[in-house]
């Protein structure tokens, strides 16, 4: 007896819909803290190691719950690669993706080497009560995170730019795909 084919899904997995959501509200939540709290307040502020210490968890809970997300990824039934309408604008949306995993992984790892470069990690959870360095931008990884976090920003404007012109000028339905319900 020959084996069936699975049936096609229109909808992603609903770990993945469900990590794709939790993931918006902690990088978006994350780059803010970041920008407008953190990058501008002075290192001798008392309040900046708690900031940085939220900082610090919701990024290695992000760097978690993306491999979780790329794991399930691969080993879960996709929908149909969605269209745009043009092989090169459809070839974008696919690097655009792949460049989400990149950007966050490079993220942490910039993070981390930030934190053990400048005894960030043993001040913020080691209980070290050593001040923080006079800035942050002497560290090659910190201006290294500056900057991806910045290419993250606009990768995330292009990513909700794109959203939109598929659900509202193409009509095709994009976000019924990221959402929970049947999948067949």
């Amino acid at each position: 007896m020959a084996p069936t084919a699975e049936p096609a899904v229109n909808r992603y997995h609903p770990l993945i819909t469900l990590l794709h959501w939790v993931l918006t509200l902690l990088i978006i939540g994350s780059l803010t803290l970041g920008f407008f709290r953190i990058a501008p307040m002075a290192n001798t502020d008392p309040q900046k190691i708690g900031l940085l210490r939220v900082h610090m968890i919701v990024g290695i809970a992000i760097l978690a719950l993306m491999t979780i997300r790329l794991l399930v990824r691969l080993v879960t039934s996709k929908p149909q690669a969605a269209s745009a309408g043009h092989p090169a604008l459809d070839k974008l949306a696919t690097l655009a993706h792949t460049t989400f995993y990149a950007l966050v992984a490079l993220m942490a790892a910039t993070g981390i080497v930030t934190a053990v470069m400048s005894g960030l990690n043993m001040i913020v959870f080691g209980g070290s009560t050593a001040p923080l360095p006079p800035s942050f931008l002497i560290y090659p990884a910190r201006v290294a995170h500056g900057t991806i976090a910045i290419a993250l920003v606009a990768l995330i404007g292009l990513h909700i730019v794109a959203s939109l012109y598929h659900q509202f000028v193409l009509r095709d339905g994009i976000f019924r795909r990221i959402w929970f319900g049947q999948r067949t």
